[in-house]
């Protein structure tokens, strides 16, 4: 169970560039269940103990502050559903969701280039758009959706990690910034139907992380969703001088 001070945080995709980043920032400040495929976040976990050489005996903080590691394939028959049920039976709970884990299957040559753009469409799909309605949804049916009250009062909220590639074009991701671009879609209409639950809904579409901006700003800003009040928005995360949000709200910055 958790220890009552700290939110309990799900996110997916734990053991990629952001996920780990997200996990060694904030393993102090959440009870995490990490989730990933092989490799994990280099985060004190379950799957260590920490020892002091000179003290044995002696307490390891890093021992308090452990990520809950959960290996799974998300895009396999009733792997969303597992990870959801070990969520809530380690910890009782779900706070903030993190739907983080994407295929980024590129076609640099272009969707006719025979069909490895075609054959790539429903793992893309799967993972980007499938994967995070299926936690989202059987989270709410688990936990949430009769639940209201202690949801506002808890401020429980899904982040969804779009990519600037969903309201932009960019050469050779036809089937990714689809994809992103379905999730940004998604993102509102959960927000309006989990609203009625109390349960907030937003989407961060980040530039290029670590090239045109920080891995740390794009933890940063999933944080910052998770303690506002926001909910059915698509917060571009660019670098002051980025490109054109159009209707997406904006958050800049190094």
């Amino acid at each position: 169970m958790s220890n009552g001070e700290r939110r309990v945080c799900l996110i997916t995709g734990a053991g990629g560039r952001l996920g780990d980043a997200f996990c060694r920032a904030t393993y102090t400040h959440y009870d995490i269940v990490a989730v990933c495929r092989n490799r994990v976040p280099a985060a004190p976990s379950q799957e260590e103990w920490f020892v002091d050489p000179l003290e044995p005996d002696r307490a390891v903080p890093q021992n308090e502050s452990r990520v809950f590691v959960v290996h799974s394939d998300l895009t396999q028959p009733g792997e969303p559903e597992r990870v959801v049920d070990l969520a809530l039976a380690k910890f009782g709970r779900v706070d903030l969701l993190v739907n983080n884990a994407a295929n980024m299957a590129l076609h640099p040559l272009g969707v006719v280039d025979g069909d490895a753009a075609l054959d790539a469409f429903t793992p893309v799909f799967t993972l980007n758009v499938e994967v995070p309605l299926r936690l989202a949804t059987r989270l709410a049916q688990r936990s949430w959706l009769h639940d209201d009250a202690a949801n506002r009062a808890n401020n429980r909220n899904i982040v969804n990690v779009s990519s600037m590639s969903g309201p932009e074009v960019f050469g050779g991701q036809t089937l990714y910034g689809t994809s992103k671009a379905a999730l940004n879609k998604l993102t509102r209409h959960l927000a309006d139907e989990f609203d009625e639950f109390g349960v907030r809904v937003n989407a961060i579409a980040p530039d290029a992380f670590p090239g045109s901006i920080a891995t740390t700003k794009v933890v940063r800003a999933i944080v910052e969703l998770d303690s506002g009040e926001m909910t059915g928005t698509v917060f571009s995360v660019v670098p002051p001088s980025g490109p054109p949000v159009g209707r997406h709200a904006r958050m800049t910055g190094a």
